[in-house]
């Protein structure tokens, strides 16, 4: 019988010497392997570091270009973030600009667009949204200009709408003609105070809002819907409601 001990493949001790040297060398290269993982990981890393604005793009996205009033998410899928609000579930742009997604903590905002300010005239359309009802007045805050889509307007202050400038029937009730949060359009008929005209075919409200539930409502014939809770409810309305054209 041939000794196996002389040729290197058993131990003195009777033990495979080859094997053990395949387990060695396996070993080795598993370590091998491992250290290369974590030099690509540290190189990876160090480079995250040195090129924030890269890591930015990875999680950042621009969307459309919006008007003040505009969907651009619901709240089940992002959390309203600067120059937007929410309401009955969806979020809506506060400003005139581009959507923003921040895909890492789910939250979506309105970049506003920066330009030179637009020259606001006595005759211009504008489109706002309402903040405030009062006995004889309708507070809005003046978010964009028929004709400059490319442009924030500058701030001017609460625009007002007097009873006697809604429509050309008596009101008897302004609560019948706008309500909170509504979108309208409107006519500039006096610079010096900011006042407002909705009395033509083609001004009032372009999108209201439900009181009960703030969802956005329907038009049926004369009357608005809400399509969540089923309240039926009136506005001055414009012969534009529900289309977005100013």
């Amino acid at each position: 019988m041939p000794d196996l001990r002389k040729r290197g493949h058993l131990g003195a001790d009777g033990s495979n010497i080859l094997k053990a040297k395949r387990g060695i060398n396996i070993k080795l290269k598993k370590r091998s392997v491992l250290r290369k993982v974590d030099r690509n990981r540290e190189f990876a890393e160090v480079e995250a570091l040195d090129n924030p604005a890269q890591e930015n793009a990875d999680y950042e996205s621009l969307g459309a270009f919006v008007l003040p009033g505009d969907s651009i998410g619901a709240t089940e899928e992002f959390r309203a973030g600067a120059q937007t609000y929410e309401s009955a579930g969806s979020i809506y742009a506060t400003a005139t600009g581009t959507v923003k997604i921040n895909n890492r903590d789910r939250t979506i905002s309105v970049i506003p667009s920066t330009s030179t300010p637009p020259i606001i005239r006595k005759g211009d359309v504008v489109i706002g949204q309402v903040t405030g009802l009062r006995d004889s007045l309708v507070l809005v805050a003046i978010a964009g200009v028929r004709g400059i889509t490319d442009r924030e307007i500058p701030d001017m202050g609460p625009a007002v709408i007097h009873v006697s400038n809604i429509k050309k029937a008596y009101v008897k009730d302004i609560s019948r003609e706008f309500g909170l949060f509504d979108i309208v359009k409107a006519r500039i008929t006096d610079l010096t105070n900011m006042r407002l005209d909705t009395s033509e075919n083609e001004m009032g409200v372009m999108k209201a809002f439900c009181s009960k539930c703030r969802a956005a409502m329907t038009k049926n014939s004369s009357k608005l819907v809400c399509p969540e809770c089923k309240q039926v409810e009136t506005r001055k309305t414009s012969t534009d409601y529900g289309t977005g054209i100013i």
